[in-house]
């Protein structure tokens, strides 16, 4: 009995070590696909975006005709906001309006509470660090002096980095409103981890980026939304239900192999039979499981 008992744990545990590297590897390069097939449709979404026609004057008449510039376009919730290009660390992102959860599965992401890249004040972007493609992977390696570049319809614009802080999830000041043009970005620290966040500051260099009218939104006034503070903390806890749905799906599934294998001559049959629809459903469970971590994890 006893034997049972120590061989059932060993089993058990074994198996329990094999789905945690297996939910590793999904999250390490698993999500890293999907992350490349969003990449993929929000840059033709800002190829056309660039490639549209936008008037940048339009004349008032007056007296003595002045011109007056056309501000940007109100950004779509999940749609491309611009392309963003840091050198030194390897970046080439399409960055995605919105922080949450499905947003930055899809790139590098803008805080709607704040004004767009390019406008004055601080605009802040965050990013995950090793899942979903990990656009700031290496962002603690950006010192002061480091350009980053930011396309959008407006223009080109490029920033200089001027400092890093690492500061606690809660600190919410990192993306409060400036009077400068800056950029600030974040993303969780350390890696693998989201007891901290680490935050990059570039100052908007005014003298080879174009310069645009203001918002025609007031940031300040935004309609009540999402806090700031639970973008940069919060997983998806409408994701337990469905994980444990998923979960005991796989179970089932591989349970009911294990006992059609006691049952045949071909031990290996039931496994072979059942191992698409385990891993299919392995698959969305890992799916769930990662909507539960904070979402610039």
């Amino acid at each position: 009995m006893a034997r049972r008992i120590v061989a059932g744990t060993g089993r058990t545990l074994i198996a329990l070590g094999v789905l945690m590297l297996l939910f590793v590897a999904y999250q390490l390069w698993g999500t890293n696909l999907a992350e490349a097939s969003s990449q993929n449709s929000l840059r033709q979404q800002l190829d056309r975006q660039l490639a549209r026609p936008t008037p940048t004057t339009t004349l008032v008449p007056t007296a003595a005709p002045t011109t007056t510039t056309v501000p940007p376009l109100e950004p779509v919730p999940g749609g491309a906001v611009g392309r963003i290009q840091i050198p030194k660390i390897g970046v080439d992102k399409v960055v995605v309006e919105g922080v949450g959860e499905e947003d930055l599965k899809r790139g590098p992401g803008h805080y709607p509470e704040t004004p767009l890249p390019g406008q004055p004040g601080n605009a802040a972007i965050a990013g995950h660090r090793t899942t979903y493609g990990a656009p700031f992977y290496n962002l603690n390696e950006l010192v002061a002096g480091d350009p980053i570049y930011i396309t959008t319809a407006q223009g080109r614009f490029e920033y200089t980095v001027t400092g890093s802080q690492v500061v606690a999830p809660t600190d919410v000041a990192v993306v409060a409103p400036t009077t400068g043009d800056r950029l600030t970005l974040t993303t969780c620290n350390p890696r693998f981890s989201a007891a901290q966040r680490l935050v990059v500051s570039a100052q908007l260099d005014l003298s080879v980026s174009p310069a645009v009218a203001p918002p025609h939104r007031d940031v300040a006034n935004l309609p009540p939304g999402k806090p700031v503070e639970a973008s940069l903390n919060e997983g998806s806890s409408g994701a337990i239900g469905p994980s444990v749905g998923w979960g005991l799906g796989a179970s089932a599934v591989w349970l009911a192999a294990w006992v059609a294998a006691r049952r045949w001559r071909r031990r290996w049959l039931p496994y072979l039979v059942g191992v698409l629809p385990f891993l299919v459903l392995l698959f969305f469970f890992f799916e769930n499981v990662s909507r539960l971590l904070p979402t610039d994890f």
